[in-house]
């Protein structure tokens, strides 16, 4: 039987990135601080998308759809669609992974800005498909522009805070399974 340490990533990446969903939630219900106006940048998807496309097997579809429907809940939005429109976001990203280890940096900036634009776009379809009231396209605009200028700041904090980078071509753990 394998012996879980928290020390072993496929459990401290799900772990961590947990406790940091829950802090982003935790703070984003407090009152605020500042004069209210545009909104600011989406951590938890920044936090997802990098994680996914870093480590796609630390983090299970179960498990973002969890942390997300949680953070619907608490924040008040239509539980479970935007839930599932960052499952999807993320999925797409999984199964690209392997092909993003050899592009630089700024091809996978692009293509997370663009899973980032086509998850707001889709939020904003599918609420005016059900007749839910939305904001206005500017506020919304700018919250999807802030959540990609965001990526990169998520993407170094992974790297150099934490050492999580994305695996060569080939590489392989310390017990021989392919990344």
């Amino acid at each position: 039987m394998a012996e879980w340490r928290l020390t072993d990533r496929r459990l401290a990446v799900p772990v961590a990135a947990t406790l940091a969903v829950l802090g982003f939630v935790f703070f984003s219900l407090l009152p605020p601080t500042r004069a209210p106006g545009w909104p600011g940048p989406d951590p938890v998807l920044c936090l997802l998308l990098a994680l996914v496309l870093r480590r796609p097997d630390h983090m299970p579809a179960a498990l973002i759809a969890a942390l997300v429907l949680f953070e619907d809940l608490m924040t008040m939005r239509p539980p479970g669609l935007w839930a599932a429109i960052v499952l999807g976001g993320t999925e797409i990203l999984r199964d690209r992974a392997r092909l993003s280890r050899e592009v630089g940096f700024w091809a996978e900036w692009v293509l997370v800005a663009a899973i980032i634009c086509g998850a707001f776009a889709a939020n904003r379809f599918a609420l005016a498909l059900l007749f839910v009231p939305q904001p206005p396209i500017a506020p919304v605009a700018f919250e999807a522009a802030a959540t990609v200028a965001l990526y990169p700041l998520v993407v170094g904090v992974l790297r150099f805070g934490f050492g999580l980078r994305k695996p060569a071509t080939g590489e392989v753990d310390a017990r021989g399974r392919r990344l």
